[in-house]
């Protein structure tokens, strides 16, 4: 199936002007953050004054996002189950960023289908304050989306004692002394799968996301330990990072997978030793230390945005190809966001307006039935409509 061209249905081209003329726009923050804070980093700069306003979308762009985020919302509707779920058969991830979607553009906790994929979430609560499906093994993922999930509802009060609870068992789960890894241990603060017996970035990233929502300050011990995981992921030798990766690999300022078990990159290695770096888990990274109140002039920021310079691009996942392409796409979402400037400069002086390229590769790679779908690569489940319809949906709540 070939990839639509641009697609405006009249009642969405309606919507677009109406919106557009009360000035009313789907959308709320991601993971229920109003702003960034780059609070600072207590070892290495001082803080730094809070970003700039992001100027308001053109019309034309805010009719562009529009169109597209309505026909999204119009698929994710037409493919929820009786049960209130999304995509089910992969657990309760899907649901938990299908509602999180709807809850981004807009949408509150009334809707009939954000409260009926609530009322799934909540079917699935666990005894151990967890969110997850039976014999999941995918345990801290599967709670950090529902956190980042429920924790909109009510500006985080209706669900703020599930949300604790949660949040509670992915600090247990946290690779730490609980595991008996001590603080020199590559494991040591990040949080993974639970299949490969090792954290990994993504996962660490989506629990400091879920921890930050569940009301976790910058400070707090937890996520300071996750900063220490996500430090070593990246191919940069600073006074925080001294290992082998970051001595001896690319030093490109990228991140890749994870340091621990032996170290993995999911875009291979380089051929004179190192783990190479890639765009997703380099947005991953820096938005996770972003949050963590890591200032924007600290080496590592720094170095991540001489990567991101030198690869920006909203056509392919840098290092990756089209491999985990929509993923890219809000982690570029967020990480953009948190930066909190409007344009980007690369590395050869070209300014681009991030907000503006992002909605125009969403709205043209958009299917004909409001869907969309990596049509190159089935990676990482890409190929299900739902889970990545969710995963655009997403990455244009970020673009306001």
């Amino acid at each position: 199936m070939k990839q639509s061209q641009r697609i405006q249905l009249p009642s969405f081209q309606l919507l677009a002007k109406s919106a557009i003329t009360s000035g009313a726009l789907f959308g709320s923050l991601w993971c229920g953050s109003d702003s960034i804070s780059f609070a600072q980093d207590k070892a290495t700069t001082p803080a730094q004054e809070a970003p700039l306003a992001i100027p308001a979308l053109s019309s034309q762009l805010q009719e562009q996002r529009l169109i597209s985020v309505g026909r999204g919302l119009s698929f994710l509707d037409s493919q929820q189950a009786p049960d209130g779920s999304f995509a089910s058969h992969a657990g309760t991830g899907p649901t938990s960023l299908a509602v999180a979607a709807m809850l981004n553009q807009g949408r509150s906790g009334d809707h009939p289908a954000v409260a009926k994929g609530l009322q799934f979430l909540l079917a699935n609560r666990k005894p151990d304050g967890g969110f997850y499906a039976p014999d999941s093994i995918h345990k801290n993922y599967e709670t950090s989306l529902a956190i980042m999930a429920l924790s909109l509802v009510g500006k985080g009060k209706t669900y703020a004692a599930e949300v604790e609870a949660a949040a509670k068992l992915l600090r247990q789960m946290q690779w730490g002394p609980n595991q008996g890894k001590g603080p020199e241990d590559m494991a040591h603060g990040g949080a993974g799968y639970g299949r490969h017996g090792r954290p990994d970035l993504s996962n660490t990233a989506f629990m400091i996301e879920a921890l930050k929502a569940a009301g976790a300050k910058e400070d707090d011990p937890d996520v300071q330990a996750a900063l220490a995981f996500v430090t070593r992921c990246q191919n940069h030798e600073s006074e925080f990072n001294k290992i082998e990766f970051a001595t001896t690999g690319p030093k490109d300022g990228g991140f890749f997978y994870t340091a621990a078990a032996g170290g993995q990159s999911m875009a291979g290695e380089e051929p004179a030793g190192g783990l190479r770096s890639y765009g997703s888990m380099t947005y991953a990274g820096l938005k996770s230390m972003l949050y963590a109140g890591v200032s924007k002039d600290d080496t590592r920021v720094q170095a991540a945005m001489s990567y991101l310079k030198k690869h920006y691009d909203v056509k392919s996942n840098p290092g990756m190809g089209n491999d985990g392409l929509y993923y890219y796409y809000q982690m570029f979402g967020k990480a953009f966001q948190a930066i909190g400037e409007p344009t980007f400069t690369d590395a050869e002086g070209n300014v681009h307006d991030w907000r503006a390229d992002l909605i125009q590769e969403l709205h043209q790679r958009q299917q004909p039935n409001g869907s969309w779908y990596n049509v190159d690569s089935d990676r990482w489940m890409e190929g299900d409509a739902v889970l990545v319809t969710a995963y655009a949906l997403l990455a244009l709540s970020h673009t306001k």
